[in-house]
């Protein structure tokens, strides 16, 4: 994948999980309760969706930062490889309790997963795409072999 469709793609991803996590973490600290009826898992008296309203949002501003200066060189996809891999193993934390709750009998979601396994599902995504994108600059930047 070349920087440029990367640097078009990233944005939107990135935008969905921040509007995913914002609303998550809106209907929380202005509404109180947790949307879907869902326990909200808490870091540091946080709800773990504002954590990852916080990460989301960094994606989001580091791709269109990258796209609107039409940067070409690999920073955005680095950093982007970086907080997608946190983001994984953030919401990965969060997440693996609860699948392992349903497949015991646990609760019922109203979404069918918990919203932490959305947010990872959000993460992977961009992981793989972003990851993708690396490997396709990374060949573009190698130059020849030249042999006498």
């Amino acid at each position: 994948m070349k920087i440029e469709s990367y640097l078009k793609a990233a944005p939107w991803l990135s935008l969905a999980g921040v509007l995913f996590a914002g609303y998550l973490t809106g209907i929380k600290l202005f509404g109180g309760a947790c949307a879907f009826n869902e326990s909200c898992p808490t870091l540091w008296g946080l709800p773990s969706c504002a954590y990852g309203f916080v990460i989301f949002s960094l994606l989001f501003l580091v791709s269109l930062y990258a796209n609107l200066k039409k940067v070409r060189t690999g920073w955005p996809i680095k950093i982007n490889l970086a907080l997608s891999g946190f983001g994984i193993l953030f919401a990965g934390w969060f997440a693996v309790p609860e699948i392992i709750s349903i497949l015991s009998g646990g609760p019922f979601y109203t979404l069918g997963l918990p919203t932490c396994v959305y947010g990872l599902v959000f993460y992977i995504l961009i992981f793989v795409v972003t990851t993708v994108a690396w490997n396709g600059h990374r060949k573009s930047e190698v130059s020849p072999v030249v042999l006498p």
